[in-house]
């Protein structure tokens, strides 16, 4: 639940008087990144637009959430505040996500209404989070401005609960997936058997970098299913460039459908962008779930 308005103005004076010197802030804190910033004005516009209470008035929607996938898609949702504890917006914004076929999390995070700005979650959502997707960043406020951090990293030395019971604790869990290792390329588990048998060896991609080198290349799947790979080349082309080279190597026959398919995963991309053009192989070793 969130906390009253009154409590969130006494927390937010602490901050902004610099009475919080000594609030923590997890080693993975890290400023925002552009798509974390819309994130955090979905949410805003979301509950600005669905809020039933005025400025210092209890309702039952006053917290917006949003959360972004793997794929970078953003789902949004509003508080169900009841005295049984109604649910909080992120698992409001969490089941909508899943509802529309989202099966890994990249980032969410919660704003109150009437301009309270990016508020923290409850101790429910962080051991939520910590449970179903530990690696998932969460945006927060911090005496240096917003901040996100590993969802981990709220809830230190934790045990995570699954149906089967609560788990020891593993350090695994506290290492930021995109650092710890190769690095990540993610894609959604339809490709996943034309990367198996080769008849894809290649992605094209917007604003989402790759390196040359040994990669790892993620499925997001339930559960999810990682390949180790290698990036063996990177073209930097703009969308009108793409050739039917381009696209029969990733399963396709013309440029043209592959410019189609491109349009589903990034909307707005014109075909002046620039695009990433990333040849990669899996390497012959058993898949890790």
């Amino acid at each position: 639940m969130e906390p009253t308005c009154a409590a969130w103005k006494a927390l937010r004076r602490l901050l902004t008087e610099g009475k919080a010197e000594n609030v923590y802030v997890p080693s993975s804190a890290r400023d925002l990144d552009d798509d974390e910033r819309e994130l955090v004005e979905l949410a805003r516009r979301t509950i600005d637009a669905h809020t039933d209470a005025g400025p210092d008035q209890d309702g039952i929607h006053t917290m917006g959430a949003a959360v972004m996938a793997a794929d970078y898609r953003m789902f949004a949702g509003v508080n169900l505040y009841h005295f049984t504890g109604g649910p909080c917006a992120e698992l409001v914004a969490l089941g909508a996500a899943r509802a529309q076929g989202a099966r890994q999390m990249r980032c969410i995070v919660a704003v109150g209404n009437h301009g309270r700005g990016v508020i923290g979650p409850c101790g429910r959502d962080r051991q939520v989070f910590v449970d179903y997707y530990p690696t998932m960043r969460v945006i927060v406020p911090t005496p240096a401005g917003l901040r996100s951090v590993l969802a981990a990293d709220l809830m230190p030395l934790t045990q995570r609960w699954t149906p089967e019971g609560m788990n020891g604790l593993d350090p695994s869990l506290y290492q930021d997936p995109e650092t710890a290792g190769p690095p990540i390329i993610r894609f959604n588990p339809r490709y996943l058997e034309g990367v198996r048998s080769g008849t894809k060896t290649k992605t094209t991609r917007f604003r989402d970098p790759a390196q040359l080198g040994p990669a790892r290349l993620v499925f997001e799947s339930d559960p999810e299913v990682v390949l180790p790979a290698e990036v063996t080349g990177i073209r930097h082309c703009l969308v009108s460039d793409l050739t039917n080279q381009d696209a029969q190597a990733e399963g396709l026959t013309t440029a043209a459908e592959l410019r189609e398919g491109l349009k589903g995963h990034y909307p707005d991309l014109a075909g002046t962008d620039e695009v990433d053009v990333i040849t990669f192989q899996i390497n012959d070793k058993t898949d890790a779930a």
